[in-house]
């Protein structure tokens, strides 16, 4: 498989378990590695033979943007789930930062990355 890779993509949600975080919100990044076959496309120079990544970035903020949920588990799973609706991707790695976690402890990042295949 090759790998179509986007990284650092942001947008502001309203996740997390905390009544601060839902209310006021915070910044969301996400990385997303996505496994398809370009030989298609290469071969015939046809965007409609692979994953048009700007409509994939797109999609994935809407779905950070989107309804609020509690666990950042849950959050990564549905933009792997987004990611597969595309037809050419066959596998979805998504690694969703959450740089302003509510930790009482000076850190950088929290982060969890999952991988989701067809099945």
């Amino acid at each position: 498989m090759d790998r179509i890779t986007l990284r650092g993509l942001r947008a502001r949600g309203f996740h997390g378990v905390l009544p601060h975080e839902r209310e006021g919100g915070q910044w969301f990044t996400v990385d997303l590695t996505l496994s398809l076959d370009t030989r298609p496309a290469a071969a015939t120079d046809d965007l409609t033979k692979t994953v048009d990544y700007g409509v994939v970035a797109q999609e994935v903020l809407a779905v950070v943007g989107g309804e609020p949920v509690d666990l950042l588990e849950t959050l990564a799973q549905r933009i792997a789930d987004r990611c597969l609706a595309f037809t050419a991707v066959h596998e979805a790695e998504v690694t969703l930062h959450k740089p302003q976690a509510p930790i009482t402890v000076p850190f950088d990042d929290v982060t969890i990355t999952i991988k989701r295949s067809r099945a």
